[in-house]
């Protein structure tokens, strides 16, 4: 848990790119280096703890809070997002009144063209998420392309829960000879183990009881990936959830940690992980596991 200190009037908020590239200009030193986690609001302890190590990291930091219409290839899902502006400024003010908030208009970000870029990123957008969120990626790399930009980050934060993604983000950088370095940090967990989410706050106090059964499967997954065959795996994980009708597993998939490409048969000299996606109640959760 973090301590909570400041005011939220002590902070730097911007609303516009404009004002805040002349700021960030006019702080920026030969050798300082500037932070950056991105977000879509809704904060939580995972988010807090991006925010904490680039505060530990960098001369200054920047959080970006900006619900990206172009990454949502489901209406419903961006509609419904929690947005929670005025709890989010007291948690980040809380945690210090250091951090610079960019908190934009759709406007501000796409200028009156809200489409997204098209990108190649080497296949690794064609698995899991990439399946089932036709354009996501996209429009996850047309954003942080953009923030970029604007925020020039020596260091950017992202958790590994959305690890897709950062690998994601790591091609997009280097594709496009960005100078950022994007580092990727631990799952955050409730309690019961699940992972910290945004979506979460959609979930009742029963539903969040019930989905530690995710992050349950997944280290059993972890014990079991000792002995068995990834198939022998995923048969077990879809037998879970085929099970327990609170559930619909939408995948789950043992892949490889650098191309994401599925483990068909275990090469030791490779790293592998456990990825899934649940729907609870039309509320979709992401978990992932290292299996090595």
């Amino acid at each position: 848990m973090f301590a909570f200190n400041f005011n939220k009037k002590d902070m730097h908020i911007f609303n516009g790119k404009a004002a805040l590239m002349v700021y960030l200009k006019s702080i920026k030193t030969l050798n300082s280096k500037i932070g950056f986690v991105p977000t879509m609001g809704a904060l939580h302890q995972g988010h807090l703890s991006l925010m904490q190590q680039s505060l530990i990291e960098n001369e200054n930091t920047v959080v970006s809070i900006f619900v990206n219409p172009t990454q949502f290839n489901n209406p419903e899902d961006l509609l419904k997002y929690p947005r929670t502006l005025d709890q989010d400024i007291e948690k980040i003010a809380s945690l210090s009144a250091d951090i610079i908030l960019y908190a934009p208009s759709v406007e501000d970000i796409y200028e009156g063209k809200i489409l997204s870029q098209t990108f190649n990123f080497d296949g690794l957008e064609n698995q899991m998420e990439g399946k089932f969120r036709p354009g996501h990626f996209n429009g996850v790399g047309t954003i942080v392309k953009r923030l970029f930009e604007i925020v020039t980050p020596t260091n950017a934060y992202f958790g590994k829960k959305d690890f897709q993604q950062l690998q994601i983000v790591k091609m997009m950088v280097k594709k496009n000879h960005l100078d950022v370095n994007v580092i990727g940090c631990e799952i955050y967990r409730e309690k019961n183990g699940l992972a910290m989410s945004s979506r979460n706050e959609r979930l009742t106090e029963l539903e969040k009881k019930d989905a530690a059964l995710i992050y349950k499967t997944l280290t059993t997954a972890k014990e079991k990936f000792k002995t068995n065959s990834s198939k022998t795996i995923t048969d077990w994980v879809k037998k879970i959830f085929t099970e327990n009708n609170s559930f619909e597993l939408e995948y789950f998939q043992i892949a490889d940690e650098s191309s994401l490409l599925p483990c068909i048969r275990k090469n030791k000299n490779k790293k592998y992980r456990a990825f899934i996606a649940v729907i609870v109640n039309n509320i979709r959760l992401i978990d992932t596991i290292s299996l090595n």
